[in-house]
């Protein structure tokens, strides 16, 4: 018995599935898992509710399949980190990318700290089977840096998670910044500032 080809979905349920998403995204990042509703959903996607729960069994499934594209794209950065190329340019290159996604992906990024903030529920898995073994390679990439002295002597593990702290701050704390800013984009200025902070703190101490 051949088995039969999975079908592949029309360009309208492709468009709807992604409306879907995109409406979620929304709702999740403003609302919360706990707080978002599938009536919200829909209507964000312009959709009755009746045909959002023929692409997705629920409000869970649709928080699962945002979280699950949303950590391929926000991994891909460190997983990119070469151990033959020049340890501060590397470094300065994912924090310059990092804060692109930042600046460019508020809501995803706050769909991210959300989940965090809950203590993981739907990721914890992710993070230890996945995440941290990827973590655990690239610090020792960035010990093998300091040893052979290329890179100034820093904690690889802190390393990475003033990397993301300052980066996704843009993001987690955009209101707080564009107050302060008087509506005016951080995006020249924290480019600048954090290339330099961070080449300053990286550069290896006999240059």
């Amino acid at each position: 018995m051949t088995d039969v080809p999975e079908k592949k979905p029309s360009r309208i349920q492709t468009r709807n599935r992604r409306l879907i998403l995109d409406s979620a995204l929304d709702v999740f990042s403003r609302d919360g898992f706990g707080g978002a509703t599938l009536d919200a959903i829909a209507k964000g996607a312009g959709l009755s509710k009746p045909n959002l729960l023929y692409y997705f069994e629920g409000k869970t499934e649709i928080y699962v399949t945002l979280l699950s594209q949303l950590l391929e794209t926000w991994l891909d950065p460190l997983i990119e980190l070469d151990p033959d190329g020049d340890p501060v340019e590397e470094l300065l290159g994912y924090v310059r990318h990092k804060l692109d996604m930042a600046l460019e992906l508020p809501a995803e990024s706050k769909l991210f700290a959300g989940e965090i903030l809950q203590g993981a529920p739907v990721i914890a898995g992710y993070l230890k089977d996945d995440l941290k073994p990827l973590f655990d390679r690239k610090c020792v990439v960035i010990q093998d840096w300091i040893d052979t002295g290329r890179l100034a002597p820093v904690d690889p593990a802190h390393l990475i998670f003033s990397i993301w702290s300052t980066t996704q701050h843009y993001a987690d704390f955009g209101t707080q910044v564009s107050a302060l800013l008087d509506d005016k984009s951080p995006a020249k200025g924290a480019h600048n500032h954090l290339e330099q902070m961070f080449r300053r703190l990286l550069a290896p101490v006999n240059q």
